[in-house]
Protein backbone atom coordinates (compact mmCIF):
# COMPACT_ATOMS: atom_id res chain seq x y z
CA UNK A 1 0.00 0.00 0.00
CA UNK A 2 2.92 2.38 0.72
CA UNK A 3 6.12 2.77 -1.29
CA UNK A 4 7.73 4.27 1.80
CA UNK A 5 8.43 3.08 5.32
CA UNK A 6 8.22 5.18 8.49
CA UNK A 7 10.61 3.76 11.07
CA UNK A 8 11.74 4.80 14.53
CA UNK A 9 14.77 3.17 16.16
CA UNK A 10 15.24 3.57 19.92
CA UNK A 11 18.25 2.73 22.05
CA UNK A 12 17.25 -0.50 23.76
CA UNK A 13 18.50 0.36 27.27
CA UNK A 14 16.35 3.47 27.78
CA UNK A 15 13.72 3.49 30.54
CA UNK A 16 10.17 3.18 29.20
CA UNK A 17 9.29 6.82 29.90
CA UNK A 18 12.29 7.96 27.82
CA UNK A 19 11.38 5.61 24.96
CA UNK A 20 7.87 7.06 24.88
CA UNK A 21 9.13 10.63 25.11
CA UNK A 22 11.68 10.15 22.33
CA UNK A 23 9.12 8.40 20.12
CA UNK A 24 6.73 11.33 20.44
CA UNK A 25 9.41 13.91 19.61
CA UNK A 26 10.82 11.94 16.68
CA UNK A 27 7.37 11.32 15.22
CA UNK A 28 6.63 15.04 15.24
CA UNK A 29 9.78 15.66 13.20
CA UNK A 30 8.83 13.20 10.48
CA UNK A 31 5.28 14.58 10.35
CA UNK A 32 6.69 18.10 10.00
CA UNK A 33 8.82 16.92 7.07
CA UNK A 34 5.97 15.03 5.37
CA UNK A 35 2.72 16.91 6.02
CA UNK A 36 0.91 14.64 3.54
CA UNK A 37 1.27 11.78 6.02
CA UNK A 38 -1.61 13.20 8.08
CA UNK A 39 -5.10 11.99 7.25
CA UNK A 40 -8.53 13.45 7.90
CA UNK A 41 -9.96 14.25 11.35
CA UNK A 42 -11.70 11.43 13.18
CA UNK A 43 -15.38 11.69 14.14
CA UNK A 44 -17.15 9.43 16.62
CA UNK A 45 -20.82 8.39 16.53
CA UNK A 46 -21.75 11.40 18.71
CA UNK A 47 -20.14 13.73 16.13
CA UNK A 48 -17.21 14.68 18.37
CA UNK A 49 -14.18 15.66 16.30
CA UNK A 50 -10.70 14.30 17.06
CA UNK A 51 -7.29 15.13 15.64
CA UNK A 52 -6.24 13.45 12.40
CA UNK A 53 -3.61 10.72 12.68
CA UNK A 54 -0.90 9.37 10.44
CA UNK A 55 -2.20 7.49 7.44
CA UNK A 56 0.91 5.31 7.44
CA UNK A 57 1.83 2.69 10.03
CA UNK A 58 4.98 3.35 12.03
CA UNK A 59 7.45 0.57 12.78
CA UNK A 60 9.30 0.88 16.09
CA UNK A 61 12.66 -0.87 16.34
CA UNK A 62 15.37 -1.04 18.97
CA UNK A 63 19.14 -1.27 18.84
CA UNK A 64 22.21 -0.80 20.98
CA UNK A 65 24.18 2.44 20.89
CA UNK A 66 26.73 1.24 18.35
CA UNK A 67 24.03 0.12 15.93
CA UNK A 68 22.20 3.43 16.34
CA UNK A 69 25.43 5.23 15.47
CA UNK A 70 25.77 3.10 12.33
CA UNK A 71 22.13 3.80 11.38
CA UNK A 72 22.77 7.52 11.83
CA UNK A 73 25.86 7.36 9.59
CA UNK A 74 24.08 5.32 6.91
CA UNK A 75 21.19 7.83 6.80
CA UNK A 76 23.63 10.72 6.40
CA UNK A 77 25.61 8.87 3.71
CA UNK A 78 22.42 8.26 1.74
CA UNK A 79 21.13 11.82 2.14
CA UNK A 80 18.03 10.82 4.10
CA UNK A 81 16.80 13.57 6.42
CA UNK A 82 16.01 12.16 9.85
CA UNK A 83 14.66 13.18 13.21
CA UNK A 84 17.42 12.62 15.77
CA UNK A 85 17.39 12.67 19.58
CA UNK A 86 20.64 12.67 21.55
CA UNK A 87 21.06 11.66 25.18
CA UNK A 88 21.93 15.15 26.38
CA UNK A 89 18.50 16.42 25.34
CA UNK A 90 17.02 14.63 28.37
CA UNK A 91 18.66 17.25 30.61
CA UNK A 92 17.00 20.23 28.90
CA UNK A 93 13.50 21.51 29.31
CA UNK A 94 12.61 23.40 26.14
CA UNK A 95 13.20 23.56 22.40
CA UNK A 96 15.93 26.21 22.28
CA UNK A 97 17.94 24.33 24.92
CA UNK A 98 17.46 21.08 22.98
CA UNK A 99 18.81 22.65 19.81
CA UNK A 100 21.73 24.22 21.69
CA UNK A 101 22.86 20.95 23.27
CA UNK A 102 22.25 19.10 19.98
CA UNK A 103 24.59 21.53 18.20
CA UNK A 104 27.44 20.59 20.53
CA UNK A 105 27.85 17.20 18.84
CA UNK A 106 28.83 15.84 15.44
CA UNK A 107 27.83 12.44 14.04
CA UNK A 108 31.04 10.81 15.33
CA UNK A 109 30.45 11.77 18.98
CA UNK A 110 26.66 12.12 19.28
CA UNK A 111 25.09 9.76 21.83
CA UNK A 112 22.06 8.90 19.72
CA UNK A 113 19.11 7.51 21.68
CA UNK A 114 16.59 7.63 18.86
CA UNK A 115 16.27 8.22 15.15
CA UNK A 116 13.24 8.36 12.87
CA UNK A 117 13.01 8.39 9.11
CA UNK A 118 10.59 7.96 6.27
CA UNK A 119 11.91 6.98 2.87
CA UNK A 120 11.58 4.30 0.19
CA UNK A 121 11.04 0.90 1.86
CA UNK A 122 14.22 -0.81 0.69
CA UNK A 123 16.31 2.22 1.60
CA UNK A 124 14.87 2.31 5.14
CA UNK A 125 15.57 -1.43 5.48
CA UNK A 126 19.22 -0.88 4.45
CA UNK A 127 19.66 2.08 6.77
CA UNK A 128 18.08 0.36 9.79
CA UNK A 129 19.95 -2.90 9.30
CA UNK A 130 20.87 -4.40 12.65
CA UNK A 131 17.87 -3.00 14.51
CA UNK A 132 15.17 -5.38 15.72
CA UNK A 133 11.45 -5.09 16.30
CA UNK A 134 10.91 -3.35 19.63
CA UNK A 135 9.58 -5.75 22.22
Amino acid sequence: MFDTKFAIVLRQDLPVWQKLNVTAFLTSGVVAQFADIIGEPYRDRASNIYNPLSIQPVIVLSADGATLGAIHRRALERGVTTSLYVEEMFSTGFDAANRAVFAEFAPDDAKVVGIALRAEKKLVDKITKGARMHA
